[in-house]
């Protein structure tokens, strides 16, 4: 079982979603604030990211933020955040999001949190990331990707077992049980990597 302190969350930006997505973020923050679990995200003050940020703050929990400098000069970051890290590109932040962090949850979001997911799923096919990702399915938001994922699969572009790089829950009180179930991914996976 993996030991989590530090959990880097992908969600979105946008405050023109659905209720359900914006609430879960809120929720999704709180709970891990309470279990003494730190966050590490994009650093935005809107939508799914500000909502996660807010969730944890009210739960006395420590809330690190990674943002391109581009964005803070739009000040899009969060004011009231344990730590604001500024970086030089979207690169970097991604790189220390997945670096600074013991697993990886994906709640709904846009291309920039698809990205994110398929990138963290990348680095842990080849070996380059080790920690469970969690894909939290609100409303059933991922069920088309789980449905692409598996297709990968059935065509033999991936093999059956890089099925298991992910683990698929549909609440956000399922995540932190999720994570702390889930072994390391093995430190030789590069050795099946190709198909």
């Amino acid at each position: 079982m993996s030991e989590i302190r530090t959990v880097c969350v992908y969600c979105a930006s946008s405050d023109h979603c659905r209720p359900i997505f914006l609430e879960s973020a809120y929720s999704l923050g709180n709970i891990l604030a309470k279990e003494s679990i730190d966050i590490v995200y994009g650093g935005g003050s809107t939508g799914l990211m500000g909502r996660l940020a807010d969730g944890a703050i009210a739960g006395n929990g420590h809330v690190r933020g990674i943002i391109p400098q581009f964005m803070q000069n739009l000040e899009w970051g969060h004011k009231g955040i344990s730590i604001l890290e500024e970086v030089e590109d979207m690169h970097t932040r991604k790189f220390l999001m997945i670096r600074k962090s013991d697993g990886i949850v994906a709640l709904p979001g846009g291309c920039g949190t698809l990205e994110e997911l398929l990138e963290a799923i990348t680095w842990k096919r080849l070996g380059l990331a080790h920690q469970p990702i969690v894909i939290v399915n609100i409303d059933g938001f991922y069920d088309p990707l789980i449905t692409m994922l598996q297709n990968t699969v059935d065509e033999q572009f991936m093999r059956p077992e890089h099925l298991n790089m992910w683990h698929v829950v549909n609440t956000v009180e399922e995540v932190l049980p999720m994570l702390r179930s889930i072994d390391l991914w093995p430190l030789n996976a590069i050795s099946y990597a190709k198909v």
